[in-house]
């Protein structure tokens, strides 16, 4: 009876694990912040710029890789969704590497966050 017992324990604690672990994954895979809060700290704000520039502390570009990280969790406002995804994956994982200090990345990051590429396609009016 005790044997039982035990394995109906296990059991239970590896499905509540499981079950955690796939609400952890549903947690991750939703944006945390919208595409406006994101705009308005990252760009509106120069942080950006400070990050492609050089001139942020390492707390600044950590925010600054956080908060972009987001943006490809969202959806696009306007526009094709592929393309939403491309773009915004691309300046959020050049925002990583300028934090990681990799060679060009800075450079990489200004490309990356042209406004205008972006919000032709995928900015609603």
């Amino acid at each position: 009876m005790k044997r039982w017992q035990l394995m109906m324990g296990v059991t239970a604690a590896i499905a509540m694990g499981s079950m955690a672990a796939l609400h952890a994954e549903d947690d991750d895979a939703k944006a945390k912040h919208s595409v406006k809060e994101i705009m308005a700290k990252c760009m509106k704000s120069g942080l950006c710029k400070k990050v492609a520039d050089g001139k942020a502390s390492a707390e600044e570009t950590a925010n600054l890789v956080a908060m972009l990280s987001e943006l490809p969790k969202n959806e696009a406002p306007k526009g094709d969704a592929d393309s939403w995804k491309k773009k915004t994956a691309a300046v959020a994982a050049a925002a990583k590497a300028v934090a990681e200090g990799k060679d060009g990345a800075a450079a990489a990051l200004a490309k990356a966050a042209n406004c205008a590429a972006c919000h032709k396609e995928h900015k609603p009016k």
